[in-house]
Formats: structure tokens, sequence, C-alpha cells
């Protein structure tokens, strides 16, 4: 049986598809873990995250910063700038702490999880 351009095409569009679902489900955690460090600037996020391949804007960092403030999960202070407007400097809140600590185990688990079902499966 022969793939169509059509059907290559179509696994493409899922492929890019799921890789995008998968990027969005862990871009809070990834966020919380390079907050967790010390009190960041957002550019500071979005390098350590261009750094780590996990390219993001800031039109989709700002919205998740203000979630996780909104949760409780990160605190802030202004800081003036010499250069320019004042900078907002994030660090984690204890409650955000703790979210981290769970989803953490949380990564352990899945991760383990996602290791058992692929070495069960034959291989391609």
């Amino acid at each position: 049986m022969h793939n169509t351009k059509k059907d290559i095409d179509l696994c493409a569009v899922n492929y890019e598809n799921s890789k995008s679902q998968m990027r969005k489900g862990i871009l809070e955690y990834c966020v919380l873990m390079a907050i967790s460090h010390k009190e960041v600037y957002a550019s500071d996020i979005l390098g350590l995250l261009k750094d780590a391949r996990i390219l993001v804007v800031e039109g989709t960092l700002y919205p998740i910063l203000t979630r996780l403030k909104n949760a409780g999960l990160l605190s802030y202070r202004w800081e003036e700038s010499i250069g320019g407007p004042p900078r907002k400097y994030y660090s984690l809140s204890d409650s955000g702490k703790d979210m981290l600590t769970e989803l953490h185990n949380s990564w352990d688990e899945l991760v383990t999880s996602i290791q058992h079902i692929r070495n069960q499966s034959p291989k391609p």
C-alpha cells in the first residue's frame, strides 16, 4: 500500500499538532522551573526557554505569567531601570514552590510511565 501526498500531508499536520500540544502542556511547568532558581525578568525566562530550544514569544509568555500570578504561584516586584521603563521581576511564592515540587513528582511519574509503554511497544 502506497501513501498518497494527501496522507503524508495529513500525517505532517497531525505530527505538528501533536508536537505543539505536548509543548503547550508542559509550558507552565517550564516557566515555573525557570523562575525557581532566582528572581527573573520576563526576557530572562524567554532566554532560558530559547536556550532549551523551547521557543516561546512574549505574547505567549505574558498570559502564562499573569495566570500563574493570579493563581498565587508567583510574586513580583518592580525595579527601576536606568535605560528604560521599570522592570517586573518574578519569583515563586511558597504556593508556587509547593506546586513545582508536585509537578516535578508528576513529571517523573509520567516519564516512567511513558518509558514503560515505549519499552513494551514493538519497534517500528
